[in-house]
């Protein structure tokens, strides 16, 4: 196909792959430990700093970048500050997010349609700095989940248990939190902001229906999600069709495809 033969489609498909390793890599520890939502909480607090750094000729990605790791830090205090309603903290934050941004957008009225295409994410059009930033927060991520993966597992599985072993929960809940505020920043002009929670998540529902182990799931995940990163931006350079949308409607009817095969499998 000519489509593989474009430089802007090279840097889409680079692109898309390298946040197809490590969204859902981020997000089988997200989901396991009921925090799927904060993916759309950071992405909503990303799109604010995005907007900032129109506002001000800073470059975009960088600013959502700085406002999401700090949007992790007050989640995290705010988590301790409502132990029994943790889920508060998400709430608060994404509220805060979307007031800033809504905010910002009523005073820098020339840049919306710039940063309206970080809604709808804007794979096509990365740049080599981009794709530089893509890369590091992917060796980041990658490197600090290898370094950290047993207490990583013993944390979500049991934070109890960790605690009393030792592991001291506020740094790993932290570094966690962050980790996945570098992901969310970074993904959103890939996806953009109202889909990104979707390479979270929904390549995490599909290996939890076939995986027989946490090992297994992360495997699983990613497959699933490299997977539907290919079919989708190929299938949209071919047909001209939204790349976001259309990888994220891949991952969903990879996930109705194999409900239907258990369910066969079943019976």
């Amino acid at each position: 196909m000519d489509i593989f033969t474009e430089y802007f489609f090279q840097r889409a498909l680079i692109g898309g792959l390298l946040i197809g390793f490590i969204a859902p890599l981020m997000g089988v520890f997200l989901v396991l430990r009921r925090l799927s939502m904060i993916g759309d909480t950071l992405a909503h607090v990303s799109i604010a700093g995005v907007a900032l750094g129109f506002l001000i000729n800073v470059y975009p990605v960088g600013v959502g970048l700085v406002f999401a790791l700090l949007a992790s830090f007050a989640i995290e205090k705010l988590r301790k500050a409502y132990k029994t309603y943790a889920e508060l903290s998400i709430a608060i934050i994404m509220s805060g997010g979307v007031a800033l941004a809504t905010f910002l957008f009523t005073i820098g009225k020339g840049f919306n349609i710039n940063v309206m295409s970080y809604f709808f994410g804007s794979i096509y059009t990365l740049d080599n700095t981009d794709l530089w930033v893509v890369a590091g927060v992917s060796v980041i991520v990658s490197v600090a989940v290898f370094v950290n993966y047993k207490e990583m597992f013993l944390l979500f599985f049991d934070e109890d248990a960790a605690g009393v072993s030792g592991l001291p929960l506020r740094f790993y809940n932290i570094l966690i939190t962050m980790l996945t505020a570098l992901v969310i920043s970074v993904a959103i002009k890939i996806v953009g902001a109202l889909l990104v929670s979707s390479l979270l998540t929904i390549p995490v529902a599909c290996s939890l229906l076939v995986a027989r182990s946490f090992k297994h799931s992360i495997f699983w995940a990613i497959l699933f999600s490299e997977l539907a990163v290919v079919m989708g931006l190929v299938s949209a350079g071919v047909w001209d069709l939204a790349p976001g949308a259309t990888v994220v409607l891949v991952l969903i009817a990879l996930l109705i495809g194999i409900l239907f095969v258990k369910r066969g499998l079943r019976h």
